[in-house]
């Protein structure tokens, strides 16, 4: 029966409308026992009993999956995957950025998050990017020095396994010390990824150098890029710890990049530098347990009030994807946006008042306001009043391990290949994650969200994020663990994901490929990807909805289930490059 799995996901990804991964991922299940598996569905997950990771490209996911059948548990395997990815994933995955982990601990029961977002310099200010003019300068805002932030994800991976993994900082980086040294084949995903942008790319010396042959020439697929530069810099973090990248030569190198520049970033800065540990935010939807990210994402808090809004809508009644389905979905996203541009912030820096946002009596409150036959324009939409009583380029990953514990994993440079500026020596880019705060209040970020004051620039703050990864558990134990890249689209991509699986009964692959919309707030603009009826479409427009139909895929999930013993895991492969390493 795996075998039939495996032939009718390959026949799938072969008559996929979307350009999907052009390789299958490998999975073997014990032959005496079946998964069970409903075959009816659209679409088969890769089936697994011992170990799983699911990510956005195969070296680094099967990296992940080497140090689980090494005896490494699943925090091993995530920092494996994230330090491999940085070599095999440069639009997202990274040394530059930022992220969040979410780890579930079987043994315990209990889970842990880890804030590794990036940090405004200490020299940074409140109005740093607006011209003389008042008018935000968006080229210095996202394509300058002065766009990133002191860079987290090396301190959150080395916080992550020192806390909660098993092996050593050697045994974990090695997979990505030999991929950055000896090289490997370019894919077709990152030949396309290079490609789009190639133009700001070779804007940079550096980083014309780095993924660029001598002459200037792209590298065609199969051909091997080696970068070691960046072995270099691994190598600095296997031998030292955080101290081999926050102090010392790395530090010294990403400084003196700052100061060519005119960027903000100190040795002092870096030093400065901590991952946080922080509550896990918790709600419910009918049976299930939501565990998700807390401020300062904003996913999380927007997840479970968006949940709270819909809870006691029949919503497989009104069937998936319905017009009426996606109208009632459409006003609870609306709502939600609109506080984000209020209430949203780094709670070091502000108070957020996540209680009463996801209050279920708010909430109540809140679904008065949506009219179930008539879309309401986003300029009468307003940010609730709460009681005050309390990126498109990301990466997620998603891991399970043998003893049942789990990691959903986002982390971000923001756009792709960040600021596409490169650290001579480190081979390394700088994140422009300064891109996520309010730079003008009131005001739209890159992604056209609209940021309120609590998320205005200050040193040491730690930006605004979308990030969102998730874990379902049903009947106490975990049950379903998900998240996405997507900018702002973030919390819709999850948001769906987990409903088609709560609310509709969808297995993880279909859960995860299933036609999905995306609504902020403002811009007044309802995005439909492709595969939604053509009728439910002018329904919606019937609604009074500004439809907007067939752009661009929204998010790009990687999920694991756990059902019946089985890891069920799949990939979102309207996008190339995706696996799902199983065993």
């Amino acid at each position: 029966m795996q075998k039939l799995a495996s032939t009718l996901l390959s026949l799938y990804l072969s008559l996929a409308m979307v350009a999907a991964s052009p390789a299958q991922a490998r999975a073997t299940a014990p032959a005496e026992q079946t998964p069970i598996i409903d075959y009816n569905e659209r679409f088969l997950p890769i089936v697994g009993r011992t170990g799983m990771v699911v990510g956005p490209e195969q070296l680094a996911t099967e990296a992940g999956l080497r140090i689980l059948q090494q005896g490494g548990n699943v925090v091993d395997a995530a920092v494996a995957t994230g330090f491999a990815l940085a070599v095999t994933y440069p639009r997202a995955g990274n040394l530059g950025g930022g992220g969040f982990m979410l780890i579930h601990l079987a043994e315990d029961n209990r889970q842990v998050f880890i804030d590794y977002r990036e940090t405004a310099p200490a020299a940074a200010s409140r109005d740093m990017f607006l011209g003389e003019d008042g008018k935000e300068d968006f080229m210095l805002e996202y394509f300058s020095h002065q766009a990133s932030g002191v860079p987290g994800t090396v301190a959150g991976m080395l916080y992550a396994l020192e806390h909660y993994g098993s092996m050593s900082r050697e045994q974990v980086l090695a997979p990505a010390i030999a991929l950055a040294e000896e090289g490997f084949p370019v894919s077709f995903a990152l030949n396309y990824e290079l490609a789009a942008r190639a133009d700001r790319l070779r804007r940079n010396p550096e980083a014309l150098r780095l993924y660029f042959k001598p002459d200037g020439s792209a590298y065609e697929i199969g051909e091997i890029l080696r970068q070691p530069d960046l072995a270099w810099t691994l190598r600095q973090i296997a031998a030292r710890g955080k101290e081999g990248f926050y102090q010392g030569e790395v530090a010294s190198r990403i400084a003196a990049e700052m100061q060519r520049g005119n960027g903000l970033i100190t040795l002092d800065d870096l030093a400065a530098y901590r991952a946080l540990e922080r509550p896990p935010i918790r709600g419910s939807f009918r049976d299930f347990e939501i565990v998700s990210a807390p401020p300062p994402s904003s996913g999380g808090v927007h997840i479970l009030q968006i949940l709270n809004l819909l809870e006691n809508e029949d919503l497989a009644a009104l069937g998936h994807n319905s017009a009426a389905y996606l109208h009632l979905l459409t006003e609870a996203m609306k709502l939600a946006y609109a506080d984000r541009s209020e209430y949203l912030g780094d709670p070091d820096f502000v108070a957020v008042p996540v209680a009463a946002l996801t209050d279920k009596a708010y909430a109540a409150r809140q679904r008065k306001l949506i009219t179930d036959q008539r879309a309401t324009p986003a300029a009468q939409i307003a940010p609730g009043r709460v009681l005050k009583g309390e990126s498109q380029d990301t990466t997620q990953y998603t891991i399970a391990d043998r003893h049942g514990n789990m990691v959903s994993n986002t982390y971000t440079l923001n756009a792709s290949f960040g600021s596409a500026i490169a650290v001579p020596g480190t081979g390394m880019l700088l994140n422009n994650e300064m891109g996520d705060f309010a730079a003008l209040p009131g005001g739209a970020n890159m992604f056209g969200l609209v940021q309120g004051e609590r998320n205005a620039i200050a040193g040491g703050k730690r930006p605004l994020s979308s990030m969102s990864p998730t874990i379902v558990f049903r009947d106490g134990q975990p049950w379903f663990a998900t998240g996405s890249p997507g900018g702002s689209m973030i919390i819709t991509t999850v948001l769906q994901t987990i409903l088609n699986a709560m609310a509709f009964d969808m297995n993880v692959a279909t859960a995860g490929i299933s036609p999905r919309i995306h609504h902020q707030w403002l811009p007044d603009e309802l995005q439909a990807e492709q595969g939604i009826s053509p009728d439910t479409l002018r329904l919606l427009r019937e609604m009074g909805h500004q439809v907007k139909a067939g752009g661009r895929t929204i998010g790009r999930t990687q999920s694991i289930m756990l059902r019946d013993g089985w890891l069920l895991g799949a990939t979102d492969t309207r996008r190339p490059g995706g696996w799902v390493a199983a065993y």
